[in-house]
């Protein structure tokens, strides 16, 4: 068993940054790979941005050059540094930690990008 808790969203202006953080607990050695997806409105839940154990990563191509994942294994955390946010980033954001052969997710959190 994982838990992982989001925190770092809110409103922030087209342009803006922000950075997501997500800490995971429980049987943190067991985990394959982690990741955030987003979930906007009247929309399905889509992957953002993945990294591997192996520290390999993976962009969504609507946030390549603007977004960036990184891991921080001493402390169970990982990022998400959003940059140059623009509107159709609005959604809610998850954690993901993926250990086969199942996905945990954290609560979510909420980020709107508007003017």
């Amino acid at each position: 068993q994982v838990q992982l808790v989001e925190s770092g969203g809110g409103l922030v202006q087209p342009g803006g940054s922000l950075r997501l953080s997500c800490v995971a607990s429980g049987s943190i050695f067991s985990i394959n790979a982690m990741g955030w997806y987003r979930q906007a409105p009247g929309k399905q839940r889509e992957l953002v941005a993945s990294i591997t154990s192996g520290g390999s990563s993976y962009y969504a191509d609507s946030v390549k050059g603007r977004f960036a994942i990184s891991r921080d294994y001493a402390k169970n955390m990982v990022y998400l540094q959003m940059n140059s946010l623009k509107p159709e980033d609005t959604a809610v954001y998850y954690c993901n930690a993926y250990i086969v052969p199942r996905d945990y997710w954290g609560q979510g959190t909420q980020v709107t990008v508007s003017s």
